[in-house]
């Protein structure tokens, strides 16, 4: 029993949430329609980098612009609410790089965590 692919459809008012997932070894960029379903999403890996180039800033732009095209050409989505989270160096130019390809950004959330004392210090040493 094969599975029907579904067929892609215009969201309503056009509009998606983008959660940008950025840490120092990669960007994990998502696209996601009002209902929070996912429509497309990207990462530096599957943007052909592999080892520690997967957490520069250009691997981070690259895996926007595939995660916002597929978006665009399958849901035709033209404005997007961005959600960040974590403080990897691709925070800005996924942001930069869904601007350059003609759509609006509607807003900024960031919703990095903020440890709040830390964790538990190790035991003290014995010598």
């Amino acid at each position: 029993m094969k599975k029907k692919k579904k067929k892609p459809k215009n969201l309503k008012g056009f509009t998606g949430t983008m959660h940008v997932h950025a840490t120092f070894n990669n960007t994990i960029v998502t696209i996601s329609d009002a209902n929070g379903d996912t429509i497309s999403w990207a990462s530096a890996g599957t943007v052909n980098f592999k080892g520690s180039r997967k957490g520069t800033p250009f691997a981070s732009q690259k895996a926007a612009e595939q995660a916002i095209l597929k978006a665009y050409d399958d849901y035709n989505v033209k404005k997007v609410n961005v959600i960040l989270k974590g403080s990897g160096p691709g925070r800005e130019p996924c942001i930069r790089a869904v601007h350059q390809k003609g759509i609006r950004v509607l807003s900024i959330e960031d919703i990095t965590a903020i440890p709040h004392n830390g964790c538990r210090p190790p035991k003290r040493r014995r010598i």
